[in-house]
């Protein structure tokens, strides 16, 4: 149990890590148009940002299963997608990737599978073939590992609505190659973890 102390400590911790996350938000994912769908939700606050404490990938599994109940319960209306963020969990790329088989089995569990899907996010995002300091993983970079947790319906409306989404992935390589690590880094001068 926390003291009032601990809970403001933790308040506090939260918001600045989704302060932090609603910046690669802005800078990111909006500022270099890396999701054309991510704006429309953003702007009209239909984001929900939950900070998982979890420590483990046992406690993140319940905090999972609550957000994704949480969201299927929600209004798309008011809360169209959320992010769970767990700082203190998976900060290791390659135990956050093996964890991402027992996320699908939970919404395959929860049977949720057609209504919802997942999106990876990792601070070392590291693509199949890629080096680690390649550009192109940064498409995939977040402040924090999280997991992204969609709509089908949302997901399935926007790529509708959006010409040719199936080059997305190959002109987010390029809108980095051409921003070149040197370029990526100055995006987070104003204090960002990224590197």
């Amino acid at each position: 149990m926390f003291s009032v102390l601990g809970d403001v400590t933790q308040q506090a911790r939260s918001d600045a890590i989704i302060a932090e996350t609603r910046d690669w938000i802005e800078k990111a994912v909006i500022g270099l148009n890396l999701c054309p769908f991510a704006k429309a939700v953003y702007v009209s606050d239909r984001i929900r940002y939950c900070v998982s404490e979890a420590d483990s990938a046992d406690s993140l599994l319940a905090d999972l299963s609550r957000e994704l109940r949480v969201l299927q319960a929600d209004d798309p209306q008011t809360c169209e997608t959320t992010l769970l963020i767990h700082p203190d969990a998976l900060t290791d790329f390659l135990d956050y990737n093996d964890f991402l088989d027992a996320a699908d089995a939970t919404i395959e569990a929860l049977e949720l599978t057609g209504e919802i899907q997942i999106a990876s996010f990792h601070p070392r995002y590291q693509f199949a073939g890629s080096g680690p300091d390649d550009v192109e993983n940064y498409t995939s970079r977040s402040p924090y590992p999280m997991l992204h947790l969609l709509r089908e319906s949302s997901v399935e409306h926007a790529a509708l609505a959006t010409p040719n989404v199936d080059a997305i992935p190959a002109t987010n390589i390029e809108t980095l190659r051409r921003l070149g690590l040197e370029g990526w880094r100055r995006l987070w001068l104003a204090g960002s973890r990224e590197d």
